[in-house]
Order: structure tokens, then C-alpha cells, then sequence
């Protein structure tokens, strides 16, 4: 099978999209599928074998300066090669790609109108370049913020446009109130467009259904899948301090803040006199602040010793962090479509403590690698974490429990049988 995969790049951050996009064109290109993964906006960064192409369209300097200056709407052919270049874009965005909705949302709304829009000039370098290559099969777009992408595309290739979603509503949700509207009208616009959507989650695939009105028939549900290569359980050492840790994005919606709250009541509960909470994860300047406030609470516990942030980590660190955690959690505000951390948690053996709330109630029902607490309840996460703490017996069966449930119902392989029955339907 032809595939052409394309996949939103996020500069210089681990994003959970770009790693599981990756993964999965990876795997299909093992079993022998011709998959080109195309990146727009910024190049992407993964921890494994980067599979991608080279070339980036939507180019994110360009896809700006079109909406800021009609100048570049126009610019001569050198210039835009210039601003296209992946490296130029690497280093212009490194450390300061501005994801913020708030300042994104008119740009957002010219994209989605498509080759009505601003960035009419991105649709036409796409379009033009498709034509120079073979055919696809099947096109995949990556979320629904690109959807305005499936009309031009199944129009110039005649061939079905698979559309993912994975987690739009909280860029959505951060818009101000009327480009939100407009941009989920003109979404809902090129849903006739799509031949089928990609859902992450059982969850998102009914939650989107209602909240971009998509026909629930027209969802797939391809849960996401890890590769497991260098994955191994977890190394349990009775020298090292009782270790609670995190591994996501440093931001609000990850709910760092609320797991040193609950760090702190688990520390004052009986008998608990040596712990650790270790913190790791993309940090963009802008959250700063909210790192050293999450400092500030276990610094005011005069906890500060126990307290340490280890800063984006790749493939190798990664793991090595996880094998050395006896609890995890990721205690998010944000109803999660996803969970990629939480799969590579479990991979490890080590058992999570969750909200019980979006995709994580099917993760743990899958695996039976953790437990559920109360959503937004800092004191009912501290109480699951103490009683982990008191039965290491139970620790041990949750730990092996995600070990061997994650292999069985997560893994990237699997991931990709359930892509190719649903590229399947549209290619009968």
C-alpha cells in the first residue's frame, strides 16, 4: 500500500502526535508499505529513527508572514525556498514556537478556509508537489485543524482522505470565543471531505463525534501503540527513597501543580519518612513560572531536597527515569484523548495512579497497570499514592499487570493492523 502520512510538526518539543505518527509510519514501513510522513510546519523531533521527509510545507515562518504581511503572500519563488528551509525553520522556532490559541486564533481561521484563506500559497506548493509524486492510496491528515486540506487533495488525487483526531478541542477550547466558533464551523465545513476519522481513544472518538458533529460512523478508533524495543521492568532498589514520578509536558493542563500538592499530603501521612518526587518533560519558556510555583509548594513543605526537575530526556533517558519510579502519575486537568505517557509508565512495570477521566479509564481497564482517583482531587490522588506506598505487593501486581497489558493491547504493531482495516474500507 501507498501511504501518505502527513504529520504536524512541534519544533523543539517531544509531542506525543509526532512520536506516535512516527511509530506507526515506521511500523508500516517495516511490513513493506511505501509511507511518505510528510511534516508541515516545523520538522519533527521523535526519540527513535526519524522516518520523515526531509522537505517541511506549511512552513511555519511562511504560514505567519502570509497571515501578517501581503508581501509574502506573493513573495518571489527565492524567498520562499529561503523561508522553507528546514533549517531556518529549526532555528527560528527552538525554544520559542508560540503554540499559545489565544494568540493563534486568526491564523488559525484563515488556514482552515483553506484556498480562501491567507495561506493560499502553502495549498498550492502541497498540491503542486503531490502531483510530481506517485499516487497514494490513501492520504492521512493529521488532525482536524488541517481538515481544510481533504477537499484540494482528494480533489487533485482522487483517493480517499483518512483524517486523525487527537486532541483539537484543547487548542480549540483556548481560542477566544468567536474564532472558537468560527474555526469549529469551518470544520464541521470539510467534514463532507473526509472519507474517515482516526480517533486516538474509544473517549475521543465519542466525545468528537458530538463536539465537531462528526457521524459517529465515520470514526475509527486506532488506539495508540508504542514500540516497545528497549523497554524493560523496572529496577527495584530498597536503598533508593519511595520515588513518585512525572514525565509530560511542564504546563497547566498536565497538572504538575496539583501532583506536588498531593507529594505534600502523602508526605504528612503516617509512617512516610523517605521520598522523592522526580519531574521531567518539555518545559517552553512561557511556563517558567509555573515550574517555580509547583517549586514553591514543596519548598513552603520544606521539602525542596526531595524535589527534583531532570528537563526534556530522550529515548535512553527516558526509560532509565521510568525503571527507577514506583509510582507514576500525570494528574491531568485536560480530559486526555491521549496518554502516551502513561503507556510508556506501565512498559516499564511501574504502576500509575490516574484521573479517572478520559482515555485513561479504558488504558487501565485494558491493562489493569494502575489505579483511578477522584479528576481534580489532589487529596484522593496523595491517599492512592500512600496506600501503594504501604502495599508493595500490590505495587508489584499492578507493575507487571501494565508490563504485560501494554504488550498486549498497546503496542505499535497492534496500532498498525488497526490502521490498515480502516484504510481498508475506503480502498474496497
Amino acid at each position: 500500500m501507498n501511504i501518505l502520512f502527513l504529520t504536524a510538526g512541534a519544533a523543539g518539543m517531544y509531542c506525543g502526535s509526532c512520536l506516535r505518527d512516527n511509530a506507526l509510519a515506521a511500523e508500516l514501513k517495516s511490513r513493506g508499505h511505501d509511507v511518505l510522513l510528510v511534516p508541515l510546519y516545523t520538522p519533527t523531533l521523535t526519540d527513535e529513527t526519524n522516518v520523515s521527509e526531509r522537505r517541511v510545507f506549511f512552513g511555519g515562518i511562511s504560514v505567519y508572514l502570509q497571515q501578517q504581511a501581503a508581501f509574502f503572500r506573493w513573495a518571489p519563488a527565492l524567498v520562499d525556498r529561503m523561508l522553507d528551509s528546514p533549517w531556518l525553520i529549526k532555528a527560528a522556532t527552538s525554544g520559542s514556537l508560540s503554540t499559545d490559541p489565544r494568540s493563534l486564533g486568526e491564523m488559525t481561521v484563515s488556514t482552515l478556509k483553506g484556498e480562501d484563506g491567507f495561506q493560499r500559497r502553502e495549498f498550492d506548493k502541497l498540491l503542486h508537489w503531490l502531483k510530481t509524486e506517485p499516487p497514494p492510496d490513501v492520504v492521512q491528515l493529521p488532525n482536524a485543524l488541517l481538515a481544510s486540506l481533504a477537499k484540494p487533495i482528494a480533489r487533485e488525487l482522487k483517493r480517499p482522505v483518512h483524517c486523525t483526531l487527537q486532541g483539537e478541542d484543547l487548542f480549540l477550547d483556548g481560542l477566544t470565543p468567536e474564532y472558537r466558533r468560527q474555526a469549529i464551523e469551518l470544520i464541521r465545513g470539510h467534514i463532507p471531505y473526509v472519507d474517515r476519522f482516526t480517533a486516538v481513544s474509544e473517549y475521543y472518538a465519542a466525545f468528537m463525534a458530538t463536539y465537531l458533529s462528526i457521524p459517529s460512523e465515520k470514526i475509527d478508533v486506532v488506539p495508540l501503540g508504542i514500540n516497545l524495543e528497549g523497554f524493560s521492568k523496572r529496577v527495584d532498589s530498597p536503598s533508593r527513597p519511595f520515588t513518585v514520578g512525572y514525565l509530560a509536558r511542564i504546563a497547566p493542563e498536565k497538572g504538575l501543580q496539583r501532583l506536588c500538592d498531593a507529594y505534600v499530603q502523602f508526605r504528612r501521612r503516617p509512617g512516610v519518612d523517605r521520598a522523592q518526587l522526580e519531574v521531567a518533560g518539555y518545559m517552553a519558556s512561557d511556563q517558567q513560572g509555573y515550574l517555580r510555583e509547583a517549586e514553591r509548594r514543596l519548598r513552603d513543605a520544606g521539602l525542596t531536597a526531595e524535589f527534583h526537575y531532570r528537563g526534556l530526556l530522550n529515548r535512553e533517558q527516558k526509560i532509565e527515569f521510568l525503571r527507577h519510579l514506583d509510582v507514576f502519575s500525570v494528574p491531568t486537568s485536560y480530559v486526555e484523548p491521549k496518554g502516551l505517557f502513561l503507556l510508556e509508565a506501565m512498559a516499564c512495570g511501574v504502576p500509575v495512579v490516574q484521573p479517572g477521566h478520559g482515555a485513561f479509564t479504558e488504558m487501565i481497564a485494558k491493562t489493569s497497570g494502575g489505579v483511578l482517583v477522584e479528576p481534580g482531587s489532589a487529596g484522593h490522588l496523595a491517599g492512592a499514592i500512600y496506600d501503594l506506598w504501604k502495599d508493595p505487593a500490590r505495587r508489584a501486581e499492578l507493575g507487571t499487570n501494565g508490563f504485560d497489558g501494554v504488550r498486549r493491547h498497546y503496542s505499535v504493531s497492534r496500532s498498525a493492523d488497526r490502521m490498515l482495516e480502516a484504510y481498508t474500507r475506503t480502498m474496497c
